[in-house]
């Protein structure tokens, strides 16, 4: 009998201490960086951030303590007839619409940016990036009924209501504050803002970051024009 006990206890401790270590390794949800980039799908830079800076957050353990949400809307405008024009055109809204879809689709993160990155590297041929698995067919049954529109309805609330308001995209809040300029740098921004518990990424060391190319121009797009800061 005191031998199954001291069994039991000796299992029950090293269960514990695995959930000990996976605890402190990833950093719990709450604790996590929140990254929300609104953006529209025709916009070069959104189409540069998506492609060449957000891949940083998905190729990397820069997940650990991240969250990424993506919220295609942009500067489209919505009228009160609920009627939205987009800035690139009727395109843009369509694609956003795709995009909306694989958001609500697919709910692994990584699993989903891919997919969006496929699409925002070569939006001429976007639909190649779809090869009518389980999960294209579901997306294209979203796109297809009211429910893509309720989802930009939904993306329309969220970036209208930012406060302070966007003034371009790409635009993006670090914990629900703009980074403005900052964006350039994006990584060390993230690893600066994080608070949590879990020991930070290898590409949070000082090492790390000063190898790291520092974009000098990112193109953002105001409602009528673009430019270059």
């Amino acid at each position: 009998m005191a031998s199954s006990s001291s069994t039991k206890l000796v299992f029950f401790a090293c269960c514990l201490l695995l959930f000990t270590l996976s605890d402190n390794l990833v950093a719990g949800e709450s604790d996590k960086v929140q990254l929300n980039l609104y953006y529209e799908s025709l916009c070069p830079g959104c189409q540069e951030f998506i492609v060449d800076y957000l891949v940083d957050f998905f190729d990397t353990d820069l997940d650990t303590i991240t969250n990424v949400t993506l919220v295609p809307f942009g500067n489209a405008k919505l009228y009160d007839n609920l009627t939205i024009t987009c800035q690139h055109g009727e395109e843009e809204c369509e694609l956003n619409k795709v995009e909306a879809c694989v958001i609500n689709t697919i709910p692994d993160p990584k699993l989903q940016y891919s997919l969006i990155r496929c699409i925002e590297n070569d939006t001429k041929n976007w639909d190649s990036c779809f090869n009518g698995n389980k999960d294209d067919i579901a997306i294209g049954d979203c796109y297809t009924s009211d429910l893509s529109t309720k989802l930009i309805l939904e993306y329309a609330k969220q970036t209208l209501s930012l406060n302070p308001k966007k003034e371009y995209v790409p635009w993006v809040t670090l914990n629900g504050t703009p980074l403005y300029e900052k964006i350039n740098d994006l990584v060390a921004e993230v690893c600066k803002a994080y608070k949590g518990k879990a020991p930070l990424p290898k590409q949070c060391n000082s090492s790390a970051l000063g190898k790291r190319k520092v974009w000098s121009k990112l193109q953002v797009s105001y409602a009528n024009e673009a430019i270059h800061y």
